[in-house]
């Protein structure tokens, strides 16, 4: 069997499974980004699939990026225990002293059970929110585009946590706008939002603790969908988040119930 076929026959058996499907490839552009993408340029990713005779019962693609010592799960298909703990394993034998992210179905007890036994840290239980019905003609007050008078704000306050830290945002123009927002002429705020897919996503949204509820947050969101329109939008928000939320909900956004995600963390070991 060829492994496109292969790899066609397995996604169509997760893409319903509540336990076992994966976030990363709920949609055709996911699916094409992921793991197509993955598949046509292997100097830049591991594809893995393993086998039981001729049946296909796992399949996993990384992304690896060399030179930052980077590793990000983009598909990671099986509902065998050791088939993850296995691929850990291949993992650490591969890239030691990377960090790897992962980003999966919060149900799938047994990627979550193996990274646990290797020390990974976990990020809050996050659900998806998809646009339904933009709110139109917004005050967009105060909100401009990120500009070299600028950069220097937006960088100290940025969120160094993620891989994406402002500066790794603005050096990817071609993949991220970023929004300010501003008091006077004071930066108070941050929307990093992608575009360029035919589904785009906020994917960091900031405003300093003294300059919130004073609608600085829906003032670059609003500017973000008007920017970003006809084009759809979707996002992950953590559960517990409920201003958040309703900030999103206000927006025109709605719950996809069964399209949660749970992200993990983990710094590979280093070679003894």
């Amino acid at each position: 069997m060829r492994m496109e076929d292969a790899c066609r026959d397995l996604l169509q058996s997760f893409s319903d499974d509540p336990v076992f499907s994966d976030p990363m490839l709920s949609t055709e552009e996911q699916r094409n980004k992921n793991l197509k993408q993955a598949i046509a340029q292997p100097e830049r990713h591991l594809v893995m699939q393993a086998w039981r005779g001729q049946r296909s019962v796992g399949l996993f693609a990384f992304l690896v990026l060399a030179e930052e010592r980077y590793l990000e799960m983009l598909v990671g298909l099986s509902r065998e225990p050791a088939l993850h703990q296995r691929i850990l394993q291949e993992l650490s034998r591969r890239y030691p002293a990377y960090t790897a992210d992962f980003v999966f179905n919060p149900a799938n007890f047994a990627l979550k059970e193996a990274l646990t036994q290797v020390g990974a840290a976990f990020d809050p239980e996050q659900q998806t929110m998809v646009l339904r019905q933009p709110v139109l003609a917004a005050d967009t007050t105060g909100v401009v585009l990120l500009s070299p008078e600028y950069e220097a704000a937006y960088y100290a306050m940025h969120n160094t946590d993620l891989y994406w830290t402002g500066e790794k945002v603005a050096a990817a123009s071609d993949r991220f706008r970023v929004f300010l927002a501003l008091d006077g002429n004071q930066v108070v705020g941050y929307l990093d939002v992608t575009y360029g897919f035919e589904e785009n996503e906020p994917y960091d949204l900031f405003v300093l603790p003294a300059y919130r509820r004073r609608g600085h947050a829906r003032r670059m969101l609003s500017q973000a969908l008007a920017m970003n329109q006809p084009k759809g939008m979707m996002l992950l928000v953590d559960v517990d988040n409920e201003a958040a939320i309703r900030l999103y909900e206000a927006a025109g956004f709605a719950t996809v119930p069964g399209r949660g995600s749970l992200t993990a963390h983990w710094s590979v070991p280093d070679e003894e």
